[in-house]
């Protein structure tokens, strides 16, 4: 078992509490308090808060760039509900990101347009993905229809968190179900696909809203 550097330790707590109660409220002086460490000891390793949110973010614009990418491996409607599972993952991991959006783009202007460019490399992977998906024979759509279900895609996957807040009842403290997220996002495609993958949705739909 590997043992984490200071560094490393750093960046796992901050994500913790960024997580836990937000980013706006969390110092490095409450991280380094939280890890029991000094302040400058902290800071030795990460010079502001901003060294931090930055790392972080690079880490999780990564996790979806590597699941951008592998959108072109995939033929099936179920590896399709695999990587949007992995993908809600990766979200639900770093979810002071999506949820805390208005604050970090504001506070941090720089995370705000690579925030921006991320998106756009999420819109041109999805449209790329629907189109693949098309002409596999997957599903049956127009160029408009493969357009605006990327588009669907990529805004359901960027504010399904918030909207899991909303939702009456909801513990507030408790992850989303990435399953169960995934496996809504995947019924936009079901006007489009074929029956065998009707079959799928069938089985994720027993499984989800029993």
């Amino acid at each position: 078992m590997s043992i984490l550097t200071t560094r490393d330790r750093i960046l796992q707590t901050s994500l913790a509490m960024f997580n836990t109660h937000g980013l706006v409220v969390v110092s490095t002086q409450k991280t380094a308090y939280e890890m029991g460490i000094s302040s400058g000891n902290l800071h030795y390793h990460f010079k502001t808060k901003q060294a931090i949110v930055e790392r972080l973010f690079s880490r999780f614009a990564q996790r979806l760039e590597e699941l951008d990418a592998a959108y072109a491996d995939i033929g099936a409607i179920d590896d399709l509900w695999l990587s949007l599972h992995l993908r809600f993952e990766a979200i639900s991991e770093y979810q002071f990101i999506y949820r805390d959006m208005p604050y970090l783009s504001a506070e941090y202007p720089v995370l705000g347009r690579r925030s921006q460019d991320l998106t756009a490399t999420n819109l041109l992977a999805a449209q790329a993905l629907c189109e693949g998906l098309v002409a596999a024979g997957v599903m049956k759509a127009s160029d408009e229809q493969a357009r605006i279900l990327a588009l669907q895609l990529v805004f359901t996957t960027s504010c399904w968190l918030s909207f899991e807040r909303l939702v009456p009842g909801r513990e507030p403290q408790k992850s989303a179900d990435p399953g169960l997220a995934a496996f809504y996002t995947l019924t936009l495609f079901s006007p489009y696909v074929s029956s065998d993958a009707h079959t799928y949705l069938d089985y994720l739909r027993s499984k989800y809203l029993r």
